[in-house]
């Protein structure tokens, strides 16, 4: 493999022929040439910004390095040449600072990394070696709650459990400033007692997740040194979580992240931060007037959101309606904030997993094909390149990367209250052996979006030409190039006409194909097999 580096510091890497044919989604197709798809690779031109593609990495069950059963840093580590050879440039990393649960969304300490996942040390050699790569990294910020074991939390319940009938004294406990404290008359839904005392906290997921008061100037300060601490280590940015469990309103809580990204940008202009906001899109998009970079889409993703369903049903109106959701994310993306962009998902932590609602492997894979060539940030849980499943209670959704059937070695024991439940789609190191798998399709699809910056960054327009209304049509334009992009969306072949004149194109920039079916270009018609997308340039 040759490296070389463009104008604008955009990298690109020039493959061997034996190397594209891994890459070749139809090979293992009796009655399709290996090479049929060869000339269509393209040079890598990634360019280094915001817009990037990430994995998301649940640190407890991907790799164990010391054979402990816990997934860890060093883990991770270990595996980031996987990571990059996939095509990703950035990783999300669920928590890593110390807490008493296994999913570690309840810290206990904001500057510190848990002892089940590694050292400090470890993470700072993790971060080294992403960036060596060019990987980025962010990290999980939970600033609704802590622990109850907190240091903070610990000392306030102590301190007003004993008070009895005296005022509160900030000065004898600091802390009592730092959570919604209340007294039993005014305690509402998600408050919990303080021992037998007259004394409420609020606790909007759990009792042993107690809410900090977002607007107390002395916790404001905590949560910025914690902030800043990892951004001085090298962290990239944050994925914040449970925002809309700030505070009692949208505008509050769209108050309260403008203040934190306002801050984390004074110390790193351009760290990345992204939201959850678990709503429908368009007033998801409302917390990106806070000057956050991205908030997840969660209309596009998860079982029943439009791109699984546009898959699942494959109604004959699905790419017509695809194309129109797609331009109504971009334009509720600009008015809400122009210099924001969207973050595209399929699955993640509190979702069922593609295998257990998609299923059969060509949807599987057309539903990545659909996410990934996205606009903005889109984001892979760990294990759906390989449709690796996960139903029901959380634990489920977090079980251990699935490697190796028949050797063992950085095989995690997952969650313990994990309901045991077979595999539907074979390990990792059987599926790099088939040129037909999700894992190798996944990976074409990753590669497509890094030969184009126009598919993260590109201007969405509909082709209304195209009156099939099973066929997503689509340009992109980016800066003084365009893409046409051509989704079939169906179970049947497919034959489109585009004009050249009217669209700038020459020939076919790249194509996917959930069968290995070749797609073909003759004149200005366009035939696609069922389950396909092609690029045209």
């Amino acid at each position: 493999m040759k490296s070389c580096f463009g104008k604008r510091g955009k990298k690109c890497l020039t493959l061997t022929m034996a190397m594209l044919l891994v890459f070749m989604v139809g090979c293992s197709k009796g009655n399709v040439n290996p090479l049929d798809g060869y000339q269509y690779e393209r040079e890598l031109n990634v360019i280094d910004d915001n817009n990037r593609t990430y994995y998301e990495v649940f640190v407890y069950s991907y790799y164990d390095s010391n054979g402990d059963g816990i997934g860890d840093i060093n883990g991770i580590t270990q595996k980031l040449d996987y990571i990059q050879d996939l095509g990703f440039n950035g990783i999300w990393l669920m928590p890593v600072m110390p807490s008493p649960t296994y999913h570690k969304y309840d810290t206990t300490d904001y500057c510190d990394i848990d002892s089940e996942y590694g050292t400090m040390e470890d993470f700072k050699q993790f971060l080294e070696e992403c960036h060596k790569r060019d990987i980025h990294v962010i990290i999980d910020f939970m600033m609704n709650h802590t622990s109850a074991k907190h240091k903070w939390f610990k000392e306030a319940y102590s301190y007003l459990e004993g008070l009895g009938k005296e005022e509160i004294s900030v000065e004898k406990c600091p802390y009592v400033e730092y959570y919604h404290f209340v007294k039993e008359e005014d305690a509402g839904a998600n408050y919990y007692q303080i021992g037998n005392s007259e004394w409420y906290y609020e606790g909007s997921f759990w009792d042993q997740m107690p809410d900090l008061d977002l607007y107390a100037e002395v916790v404001r300060g905590e949560l910025e040194q914690a902030a800043k601490f990892w951004i001085d280590l090298g962290v990239d940015g944050f994925r914040i979580d449970g925002v809309k469990y700030f505070d009692t309103s949208d505008e509050r809580n769209i108050e309260i992240l403008g203040w934190f990204n306002d801050y984390v940008k004074s110390i790193k202009k351009d760290a990345y931060i992204v939201s959850e906001v678990w709503t429908d899109y368009a007033l998801a998009s409302e917390y990106l007037k806070s000057g956050v970079d991205s908030t997840f889409d969660f209309t596009m993703g998860q079982a029943t959101g439009t791109i699984a369903s546009s898959v699942f049903t494959s109604k004959k109106d699905a790419g017509k309606k695809l194309a129109e959701a797609i331009i109504n994310v971009q334009e509720t993306t600009k008015k809400a904030n122009p210099d924001s962009t969207v973050a595209e998902f399929l699955t993640n932590h509190d979702t069922g997993r593609c295998a257990n609602f998609l299923v059969k492997s060509e949807k599987i894979k057309m539903a990545y094909a659909l996410e990934i060539l996205m606009t903005g940030n889109v984001f892979v849980y760990y294990g759906e390149e390989i449709g690796l499943s996960g139903s029901g209670k959380d634990e489920n959704l977090r079980a251990p990367m699935y490697w190796s059937n028949t050797d063992n070695t950085g095989m995690t024991n997952g969650p313990a209250d994990m309901d045991k439940e077979d595999y539907i789609f074979p390990s990792l190191a059987e599926q790099k052996d088939d040129a037909a798998s999700i894992y190798n399709f996944i990976k074409r699809c990753i590669r497509i979006r890094n030969e184009n910056p126009e598919i993260a960054r590109g201007e969405v327009a509909i082709i209304d030409e195209v009156e099939d209304e099973s066929i997503c049509a689509l340009t992109k334009t980016y800066e003084d190039s365009k893409l046409v992009l051509l989704y079939n969306i169906s179970k049947e072949t497919k034959t489109v006409t585009i004009s050249k004149d009217s669209y700038g194109y020459k020939n076919i920039q790249g194509y996917l194909s959930t069968d290995g079916t070749e797609v073909t270009l003759k004149g200005e018609e366009v035939t696609l097999p069922p389950y396909s997308i092609v690029i045209l340039k």
